[in-house]
């Protein structure tokens, strides 16, 4: 079997790389014959099959690649979940199989992978585009291993780049001049067009944070509908489902890290506060959060 690690030196670039080790992985037919023979032991072949036009026999890892990443929505959303589960109760077991799943899943988060990359290169200086690029491949094939696996619909894939981006982040934390920074910089991670996934998934997070009041105006509006400010709701309502945030913890951050940020002063007379008790509230709120995301069990 090729060498699926996926720090290795190389004189290019991680992401060439590792799209140049992709091409060789499909091209070896013992690994084509392991990943059919998955996709009939958990019942997913002819699905996987139907929606790549395929042979199940001749299912492989090009086929798996485009059942997680679908152009034009031509997957179901409960496929591309009950596909990337498997992979991941795959890639934490301990037997060979777990190294090739987690090098499915690593190349099938590629796209997310880059843009986390983009979003923590800072302009003056520190690591280097292919240095955090290792980082984040790292990391990721850390959390595919780790056995924490999503249940909840549209979830797994989104709860992967967010493990993942903890991981960078803390690791990244020696670079990092204010508590606040981790969240600030989530915000600047680049966007693509949304596949019909990721629209059901906002949607999901967007009346969740709606219901939580982390929305100013009391929904998820499309210019805030961005990959960075999703994660940002993601991380504070998972951190009030902890107990980590309080409610009004959770809104000192999100009525702040946004693109339209709502006045302390403004935000004080809606909560019956004070605007210096209000910053008061948001800086001990993002210390425990920033603290919960560093002694995350996942890491």
């Amino acid at each position: 079997m090729p060498n699926l690690s996926p720090t290795a030196p190389t004189a290019r670039g991680i992401f060439d790389r590792l799209d140049v080790e992709w091409e060789v992985l499909c091209a070896d037919t013992s690994v084509q014959a392991a990943v059919t023979d998955w996709l009939m032991a958990d019942r997913l072949a002819d699905d996987v099959a139907a929606v790549t036009d395929s042979w199940v026999r001749g299912l492989g890892p090009a086929q798996l690649l485009a059942a997680l990443q679908p152009p034009n929505g031509a997957v179901t959303d409960a496929l591309i979940d009950a596909v990337l589960r498997a992979l991941l109760r795959r890639a934490a077991s301990r037997d060979r199989s777990a190294t090739l799943a987690a090098r499915i899943i690593v190349q099938a988060m590629i796209p997310a992978a880059v843009r986390m990359t983009r979003g923590q290169v800072r302009p003056f200086g520190g690591r280097t585009f292919d240095d955090i690029g290792h980082m984040t491949i790292a990391a990721l094939y850390v959390v595919a291993r780790s056995g924490r696996i999503h249940t909840r619909p549209g979830r797994p894939a989104a709860n992967l780049a967010l493990d993942t981006l903890r991981h960078v982040c803390r690791e990244l934390a020696a670079d990092r001049e204010e508590h606040g920074e981790d969240l600030a910089a989530a915000q600047d991670l680049a966007d693509r067009t949304p596949g019909p996934a990721e629209i059901a998934e906002a949607r999901s997070i967007g009346s969740a944070a709606a219901a939580a009041g982390l929305q100013p105006t009391g929904a998820l509006s499309e210019g805030e509908a961005s990959r960075a400010r999703l994660e940002l709701l993601e991380l504070v309502l998972d951190a009030m489902a902890s107990g980590t945030l309080s409610p009004a913890d959770g809104r000192a951050i999100a009525w702040h890290y946004t693109t339209d940020p709502v006045p302390d002063t403004v935000a004080a007379t809606r909560t019956a506060t004070t605007a210096t008790a209000w910053q008061r509230r948001r800086s001990r709120a993002v210390a425990r959060l920033t603290a919960s995301l560093q002694l995350s069990p996942a890491a």
